[in-house]
């Protein structure tokens, strides 16, 4: 009982997110569920890598003109409706080539979208000039790192974040819908 319950709730949320728009990552709106969004992506290029233990479904392709990119399709937690994407972009194991991709992101999404809202780049622990040792720094979360872009239909947060090893990291980006996370947010509050 409980399962159906859980069924009718989802597809009532699904029923109300359909009417309204959404944030859209390369050109496909970020909606509906993980196994239609994830199809959407591979008809625009990418290729599937089947999906981690915690249901986020990963994909490899190219991606604001940077090559081989892991994208994480994430559901929101109470149901399957894609409410947020996140690109990793390729690791660097220098400061200056990630800064660089940082920058360079940072500066094309300003022409699309505006000035950011938020903008914090500092390092928290760290007070030095080696690049080996910023890039220690970023695996050590000793940093805080991001842009936050507010839209009409979302969210957009450029972040610095570590790589596979302690001298690499790599620039994230991530798009979260709000028509999505508003709904369920709703649905909680109307349970309390």
């Amino acid at each position: 009982m409980k399962k159906l319950i859980i069924i009718l709730v989802c597809l009532v949320i699904m029923g109300s997110i359909k009417a309204q728009e959404h944030l859209s990552f390369k050109g496909v709106p970020i909606d509906g569920t993980l196994k239609q969004y994830t199809a959407a992506m591979v008809k625009a290029g990418f290729k599937s890598e089947g999906t981690t233990s915690n249901g986020i479904a990963l994909l490899i392709g190219d991606f604001a003109g940077y090559k081989d990119c892991i994208v994480g399709v994430s559901t929101l937690s109470s149901c399957d409706v894609v409410n947020r994407i996140s690109v990793l972009f390729p690791e660097k194991d220098t400061w200056s080539t990630l800064l660089y991709d940082y920058e360079n992101l940072k500066e094309l999404l300003t022409v699309k979208y505006g000035e950011p809202d938020y903008n914090v780049e500092m390092f928290t622990n760290y007070h030095g000039n080696d690049s080996r040792l910023k890039m220690y720094a970023i695996n050590d979360r000793e940093i805080e790192w991001y842009t936050i872009f507010s839209t009409e239909l979302g969210e957009i947060e450029l972040t610095l974040v570590g790589g596979t090893y302690d001298y690499q990291a790599r620039v994230r980006l991530s798009y979260t819908d709000k028509a999505n996370s508003e709904t369920v947010r709703q649905n909680v509050l109307d349970d309390l």
